[in-house]
């Protein structure tokens, strides 16, 4: 089992892909609640490649990728918002809305957003609402170079 692989308890799978090639390409996208770093990617990768091995034997032919999601990638795992909190988040909602804001907490259910929104050529912060896991279609990190 992967989750046997992972160096402790902070880390956790976000996407598994095998593809459908000749020579198969495995790739493992990891995260953690404080990131993760190449001697992380490093640790897993022998670890599942020994596993591999285990199973597979040694002549198995296949590709092994490592990595963590990269800045522009959406939030799929909640254990991922609680290292963004006070970071800006872009918002697309089962329901067709799309929100910006900050947020500014993560709770069992679901993230306290602080909406941005223009109002006469101003921008105004709401008061913080509760967005249940569920509804968020799709949530990515805004990327600023201040």
């Amino acid at each position: 089992m992967l989750q046997d692989s992972l160096p402790g308890p902070e880390l956790f799978i976000v996407g598994l892909t095998v593809s459908d090639a000749v020579r198969p390409k495995v790739t493992a996208i990891l995260d953690g609640e404080q990131g993760l770093g190449i001697d992380e990617c490093a640790l897993v990768s022998r670890r599942l490649a020994r596993r591999i091995e285990e199973a597979y034997g040694e002549e198995a032919s296949y590709t092994l990728e490592v990595t963590s999601p990269g800045a522009d990638q959406p939030l799929t795992d909640p254990r991922q918002y609680v290292r963004h909190v006070g970071r800006t988040l872009s918002l697309k909602l089962a329901d067709g809305t799309e929100k910006t804001g900050t947020l500014e907490a993560v709770e069992a259910g679901g993230i306290q957003l602080a909406e941005t929104v223009k109002e006469k050529n101003k921008k105004k912060t709401l008061p913080a609402v509760l967005l249940p896991f569920e509804t968020i279609q799709e949530a990515k990190v805004v990327i600023s170079f201040k």
